[in-house]
C-alpha cells in the first residue's frame, strides 16, 4: 500500500494523509483550517476554533456540506453542538458557526456535478 500526501487533488484510488502534517491556514484570528484531500466528488477540511471565535462571514451552500464536531462546542444560531454531533447542510442553506469554549470539527463539502 502506498501513501500520498497530495492535498489538492487525488489521482489514485486511495489518498492517505496525517492531518497533523497538514499546513494550518488562518481563516481569521483564532480560527485555522487544514485542507484535506479533494477529489472530483468532495473536499474535506479540519477547522480549529479558539474560544470566543466566530466564522468571519455567512457560509452559503450551493452544494451539500457536512461536519462532525470532534471536540468543544459549535453554536449555530440557538443550537449548541457538542462532541459527536453530525450536522448536514442542504444546498441553499447557510450558517455562521461560533464557539464560546473552542471547538474542532471535520467536514466535507460535496462538489457539484
Amino acid at each position: 500500500m502506498s501513501d500520498t500526501t497530495d492535498t489538492t487533488n487525488s489521482t489514485s484510488l486511495v489518498t492517505v494523509v496525517n492531518v497533523d502534517d497538514l499546513e494550518r491556514k488562518e481563516v481569521t484570528p483564532g480560527i485555522t483550517r487544514r485542507q484535506l484531500p479533494i477529489t472530483d466528488y468532495a473536499g474535506g477540511w479540519l477547522i480549529d476554533f479558539a474560544p470566543g471565535t466566530q466564522w468571519p462571514a455567512v457560509d452559503e451552500h450551493t452544494t451539500e456540506e457536512r461536519y462532525y464536531v470532534l471536540s468543544g462546542e459549535v453554536i449555530e444560531g440557538d443550537e449548541r453542538h457538542g462532541p459527536g454531533t453530525y450536522v448536514v447542510f442542504a444546498p441553499g442553506s447557510s450558517h455562521k458557526p461560533r464557539t464560546e469554549i473552542g471547538a474542532q470539527m471535520i467536514g466535507v463539502s460535496i462538489l457539484s456535478d
